[in-house]
């Protein structure tokens, strides 16, 4: 192989970037090898007693990439479970499922590598992974790259050659989680938007299996995505599911993004609910649960959701805790308090009650579904917005996205964050308390403005919530008059 691949892609979460740019055969085949030796470094186990499974979504370079990347894995002495299309779920399930000694006696799986993009366009592509059943973080993916650089500038001619086995965990995956809810769909009608990903492959299947009557969208697979953008966090994406849940008059609409890591809810009068207004539907129904046990649930969210969530889980008999944006920042605080429930506005949901903790989109269908027959059964006239009354009391304006070059992003939020403390009344309220653990979430006493840096895209994430709409827009235009200032400042500055 002729020696080129740069290393851009390697980010805070995965590893992400444009195909055949930032992310390459070359790239993915050294990082085959390095992660080998990275989990052979931590287990001491030698290569040829390593497992790891590889799956992949649906965009139409990720074939290519999963077959460099077994290669990668198999020319040093370590062994490769292909299990083909899956969404990513599946792979993170892939390290707690059991597998038949016909395939190989005693696997234990030590790691998975899913390829993705998840929810970015067509021209992306990435690498999640897992070892040790849990997502690496941002120091171990930095460690990572490190030991692929290695691998690239160290490389010998000679190879290894480890197993690589094809399996298909689908079923196994559909089983459990029939069991784990036998006939709670019955009676319930919901419409699935796959958005021609890895969802269509499973959801609509298991939903079947559950009772529900299932209207299905966009399940067929194809990784041009052709109907529309595989991301329930736009807005514009979930049209169709609306008009479909009102034309059907179903329960609820789920949608899911490009890996079904992600989940988007529809109710059933057509309106989407956001993902921290989904996960307060969650946290009412656990602590509900755990509350008669005399237990107090620890939830998890992150900088981007409403205040009205952290203040009623605490009102009902939780414990909210904030972390930073992004699911491996999500899943390590899940982890330091023992939280049973965790949730980001973009749709992430990751269930340790009755599940394993990681985020999985078709799972957060099925609680959703339950909690939807609960109550009907309690009150047939049940809607989802029943559970939403506290959010009521506020105003949150539409989720922000500002463009920002990446390599700008930390002086441009830097000069923000000196230009708000030059002039603590620049917002025409006083500001109460400056949250700085992931961007800026400026509190006031009757609401709150983020700025915080997108970990995926070259963007700034905004968002503005007050008791009126009349605050919520003061804030927006103040703390985007002063990005717009920093952007030009800064910008100037290094063409200098």
């Amino acid at each position: 192989m002729v020696k080129t691949a740069n290393f851009t892609a390697f980010g805070k979460n995965d590893i992400r970037g444009i195909y055949s740019e930032d992310v390459t055969e070359e790239l993915f085949y050294y990082v085959g090898k390095a992660f080998v030796k990275y989990a052979q470094d931590l287990t001491g186990i030698e290569p040829q007693n390593l497992w790891f499974t590889v799956s992949r979504d649906v965009r139409v370079h990720s074939d290519s990439l999963v077959k460099v990347l077994i290669k990668g894995i198999v020319h040093m002495g370590a062994n490769a479970l292909n299990l083909d299309v899956v969404p990513t779920p599946l792979g993170y399930y892939s390290e707690f499922a059991s597998y038949p000694e016909t395939l190989s006696p005693d696997i234990k799986i030590a790691g998975a590598l899913i390829v993705t993009a998840s929810h970015n366009p067509p021209e992306y592509n990435g690498l999640k992974m897992t070892f040790n059943k849990a997502s690496l973080n941002e120091n171990d993916i930095k460690k990572l790259k490190d030991y692929t650089m290695e691998a690239m500038s160290n490389d010998v001619t000679s190879v290894k050659h480890g197993d690589s086995r094809l399996y298909n965990i689908i079923p196994q995956y559909i089983e459990l989680l029939s069991s784990k809810f036998p006939n709670i769909g019955s009676g319930i009608k919901i419409v699935t938007d796959c958005a021609n990903a890895t969802a269509g492959v499973v959801a609509p299947q298991l939903y079947k299996e559950l009772g529900c009557e299932v209207v299905e969208l966009y399940s067929e697979p194809d990784g041009t995505f052709p109907n529309h953008h595989p991301n329930p966090s736009l807005l514009a994406t979930l049209s169709d599911l609306q008009n479909k849940v009102k034309e059907t008059n179903a329960d609820v609409g789920i949608a899911f993004d490009g890996d079904a890591d992600r989940i988007g809810i529809v109710d059933s009068d057509g309106n989407i609910i956001p993902g921290d207004k989904l996960l307060f539907i969650y946290s009412q129904d656990i602590i509900k649960e755990l509350s008669v046990r005399g237990e107090k649930p620890v939830i998890v969210s992150e900088v981007k959701c409403s205040q009205v969530l952290f203040d009623e889980i605490n009102k009902l008999g939780g414990k909210s805790v904030m972390a930073k944006t992004g699911h491996g920042y999500i899943k390590s605080k899940m982890k330091e308090t023992s939280a049973i429930l965790a949730g980001e506005m973009s749709g992430h949901m990751f269930f340790k009650d009755r599940y394993y903790g990681f985020d999985d989109a078709i799972y957060a269908g099925c609680r959703i579904i339950e909690i939807i027959a609960k109550n009907k059964q309690l009150n047939p006239d049940f809607k989802l917005s029943d559970l939403l009354l506290p959010f009521k009391k506020v105003h949150t304006l539409e989720e922000v996205r500002h463009k920002c070059p990446n390599e700008l992003k930390a002086k441009v939020l830097k000069e923000v964050s000196q230009k708000i403390a030059d002039n603590k009344d620049i917002f025409g309220e006083k500001i109460i308390d400056i949250i700085k653990l992931d961007g800026l979430r400026i509190i006031f006493s009757d609401g709150f403005a983020l700025i915080r840096q997108s970990n995926t895209e070259p963007v700034f994430t905004l968002r503005f919530e007050a008791k009126t709409k009349k605050n919520a827009l003061k804030y927006k235009k103040t703390l985007i008059d002063i990005l717009d200032k920093s952007i030009k400042e800064i910008s100037d500055s290094e063409e200098k």
